[in-house]
């Protein structure tokens, strides 16, 4: 029986959203149509989700939010999955509603939380994030864009890479080195940053699954407000820590479904063949399918266990997400590579008529889903988290 919070965010839903929507992938700048009924019902959701509260729905209400829990937030998702659609506002909000918001929640003055959060919470401001340059990737600590303060505010030297949304973002919250002099980790800060003026330049970044959102930035006498710090001076390395641990846990809802294609094991019925009673012929490919379920559920399951345990009250950010983060990549890899199997030739396909769009997509999803393993923080980087944090192992990477 649905609770009385379900069932009015039920009603709301189905009151509220347009009808040109429902099925329509609101993608991650929105529908990809010049359907000016599409778009303009796009417009329409956007906007009663963030006059509701919905679009940061965790958050409070000074601030954009709707002063919900984590568990009625998720009752939002499921509900508006339900009806057919989604919640676009935190694609539309680059990075500000799952990694900078909550960081500035915790760190922000009162004048930052004011001035940046509610745009960020209606989808109408899109932040990137200035982290991994050239030559200090994992090693995020060996950064060389610079920063220095003159009477006017900072300005900041320097290059960027792997930069999501630069091109179409309006902020940018960028990890700079402030104290040449310091030790690696202790002359860094935090700068907030418009993008839109004369020394910011972003260069689009091609990869091989097609579709990229990655950009280098360079900065060159760039400017930031005084008032442009988020936490103090040079202890930027604390804001990072904390903004990439916010990162992982909005990556272990990672889907590991995917909205064009069915679940693998029912692809696989339409490309393999079956016995008499309806199961799969191959009975290897039965048990690894079987495996890649379980993984999934314990993965889901965990997910659920964690929002449990807190009650009710906001799940509490730690290095638990390192492991969710991994655990998300591998049941996404291993599905990829199960769907291709699946496909054969068909799932290698990268256009023409031949191919099915969920043939087509399954090959990018592939490609694309490599990344998995080194955004957010590699693979082994959420390993070592694990073994230092969570397991009590001693420290074996090189300090900074």
């Amino acid at each position: 029986m649905a609770s009385e919070f379900e069932a009015s965010v039920t009603e709301w839903v189905a009151d509220n959203l347009p009808q040109a929507l429902v099925g329509v992938n609101l993608g991650m700048y929105g529908p990809d149509t010049s359907d000016p009924a599409v778009l303009d019902a796009f417009e329409v959701w956007r906007s009663r989700l963030a006059d509701k509260g919905w679009g940061a729905p965790t958050w409070p209400a000074e601030y954009g939010g709707a002063g919900l829990t984590d568990a009625q937030a998720k009752v939002i998702t499921k509900a508006l999955a339900r009806a057919g659609s989604s919640n676009p506002i935190p694609y539309l909000a680059g990075m500000g509603v799952t990694m900078v918001g909550p960081t500035m929640l915790e760190y922000g003055t009162e004048e930052q939380k004011a001035e940046h959060l509610p745009g960020m919470a209606s989808g109408k401001v899109r932040w990137c994030l200035g982290l991994s340059e050239p030559n200090a990737g994992s090693d995020l600590a060996s950064l060389s864009t610079r920063a220095h303060k003159d009477d006017a505010g900072w300005v900041i030297n320097g290059q960027k890479t792997w930069t999501s949304g630069a091109d179409k973002s309006q902020w940018c919250g960028a990890l700079v080195r402030t104290d040449p002099d310091a030790a690696k980790r202790d002359g860094i800060s935090f700068l907030m940053l418009r993008m839109d003026q004369p020394g910011v330049e972003t260069r689009p970044i091609s990869l091989i699954a097609g579709e990229s959102p990655f950009c280098e930035t360079f900065f060159t006498d760039a400017r930031a407000e005084n008032d442009a710090l988020l936490g103090a001076l040079n202890d930027g390395w604390s804001v990072i820590k904390r903004l990439l641990q916010h990162e992982r846990q909005s990556q272990t809802n990672t889907p590991v479904t995917s909205a064009y294609t069915d679940p693998v094991h029912v692809v696989a019925k339409r490309y393999l063949q079956t016995t008499a009673d309806g199961k799969l012929a191959d009975a290897d490919l039965r048990a690894r399918l079987a495996d890649h379920l379980m993984d999934k559920s314990a993965h889901e399951l965990t997910i659920a266990r964690i929002m449990a345990d807190a009650r009710g009250g906001n799940v509490e950010v730690s290095a638990t997400a390192s492991i969710l983060k991994n655990s998300a990549t591998d049941v996404a890899q291993m599905r990829s590579e199960l769907l291709l199997e699946i496909m054969g030739y068909q799932g290698l396909g990268w256009e023409g008529a031949g191919y099915t769009a969920e043939e087509l997509h399954a090959v990018r999803e592939w490609l694309g889903g490599k990344a998995m393993s080194i955004y957010g923080g590699s693979y082994e980087v959420q390993k070592n988290i694990i073994s230092k944090n969570i397991l009590g192992l001693p420290e074996t990477t090189q300090k900074g």
